[in-house]
């Protein structure tokens, strides 16, 4: 098949890569002259374990392109951003969508596929894409197919899963679902659930909104540890040894473009109906201001005001920034006036020397989970003015200073004397 990929960030690759090394002709479109340059030249612009290579594969066959434009094509997949919107329930913003399906009206022919991979609010492939192609004189599940095909992979690990996951084909018909579930049938190896559009739509956001439900209720039990004098972390170790409990690790935040964007689009699609994620989404947004309060409190007794900030991406082993708790720790904590080097190996203006970024500082503050921070060389902290880290994700296992986390915080900042 020749394919068209519009959008060629974290999924819309990996996605293009993967239809590319299976025998399709991919040509992936992307707004950005850069990606688009980048790309053909041989080079991905992610950071994705394994990618690379598959890339390499895909320009060997010849059967990858980068562009900035659409071409005649056997399937479209839409595969753009969807932020929040600014509003009361921060909804889904779908002009990226609607931007991406417009470019592909004017290249669309009767038996075209039509695939949105965008995550989306429910209701938004039958009420608005739907009308869309029908404005454009196709009759949807009759001589153009349109499907919502959401994508379910774990960032770090995406090439393996896009083959290896349950992948739901949610079909505005019967029709539409048969036709797109025989073009992933030639990648896939998971199960093909067969879904209406929105229930496709709904599970996909309910997917990330239970992860982000079950990381609240950690992140309230760490405050609740925090007042009452009780480490959290070992309580949540015991009650997962029962056969039925399985609560979450708390942090500093939840980002990402998937567990802390998607939950608002259930809450903006029905607000009166969902109590539990919105107050599940203000105690994740918390935690930001919850590291920054008693940071504050740790450095009332430091040597100096410098702070090490580890990782700025929001999740670990990654380079993607969007929606990182961790980043916006490290502006809240810079606007109270605090000395904050970053230090992350795998974003680039933070890369340096470990013992450059700890050079007189008084706190490492690691906020991301990469396998490098499991292990804090003597180097490191031997330059540090104060040998102290703040681990608020549980990753650091050997180090030499003096080691505060989420369950044993309350050692440290309840015995510091508050100032009147």
């Amino acid at each position: 098949m020749k394919i068209t990929t519009i959008g060629l960030g974290y999924i819309g690759l990996p996605t293009s890569i993967l239809f590319a090394t299976h025998g399709h002709h991919v040509r992936g479109v992307d707004a950005n002259p850069a990606v688009v340059e980048t790309l053909n030249q041989g080079y991905i612009h992610i950071e994705e374990e394994g990618l690379q290579a598959l890339y390499n594969e895909a320009l060997q066959a010849g059967n990858f392109e980068a562009a900035l434009t659409p071409s005649d094509s056997d399937a479209f997949i839409i595969a753009v951003p969807t932020p929040n919107n600014e509003d009361e329930y921060k909804s889904c913003d779908l002009s990226y969508v609607i931007s991406a399906v417009e470019s592909t009206i004017p290249y669309l022919e009767k038996g075209n596929l039509l695939i949105v991979e965008s995550t989306i609010a429910p209701r938004t492939t039958e009420d608005v894409v739907q009308p869309m192609l029908e404005a454009a004189g196709f009759t949807v599940g009759e001589d153009i197919f349109l499907a919502h095909c959401p994508e379910r992979v774990l960032p770090g690990n995406i090439a393996y899963e896009l083959v290896h996951n349950p992948r739901i084909i949610g079909g505005i018909t019967p029709a539409c679902t048969a036709v797109a579930k025989k073009m992933y049938q030639t990648v896939v190896q998971g199960e093909l659930i067969e879904s209406t559009a929105s229930e496709a739509e709904l599970s996909k956001l309910m997917e990330n909104t239970y992860r982000d439900v079950n990381i609240a209720l950690a992140n309230e039990l760490a405050k609740i540890g925090l007042d009452l004098e009780i480490n959290a972390l070992k309580v949540i170790e015991m009650a997962n040894r029962h056969p039925r409990v399985n609560l979450h690790s708390p942090g500093p935040g939840v980002g990402g473009h998937c567990l802390a964007v998607d939950p608002y689009f259930v809450a903006a699609a029905s607000p009166t109906f969902s109590p539990l994620i919105q107050t599940a989404r203000q105690i994740n947004s918390s935690m930001p201001h919850f590291v920054v309060e008693n940071v504050t409190k740790l450095m009332e007794t430091a040597p100096n005001r410098k702070i090490t900030i580890f990782g700025l991406t929001y999740k670990g082993n990654i380079d993607d920034t969007r929606e990182s708790p961790a980043q916006e720790i490290s502006w809240m904590l810079q606007r109270a006036g605090f000395d904050v080097t970053e230090y992350d190996p795998h974003v680039a203006h933070a890369t340096m020397p470990i013992e450059e970024a700890c050079h007189d500082s008084s706190l490492i503050l690691v906020l991301t989970d990469h396998a490098e921070f499991e292990t804090i060389p003597e180097s490191a902290t031997a330059v540090m003015n104060q040998a102290r880290i703040l681990d608020t994700k549980t990753i650091v296992k050997n180090h030499h200073a003096t080691l505060h986390h989420l369950g044993n915080l309350y050692e440290a900042v309840n015995k510091i004397p508050q100032k009147m």
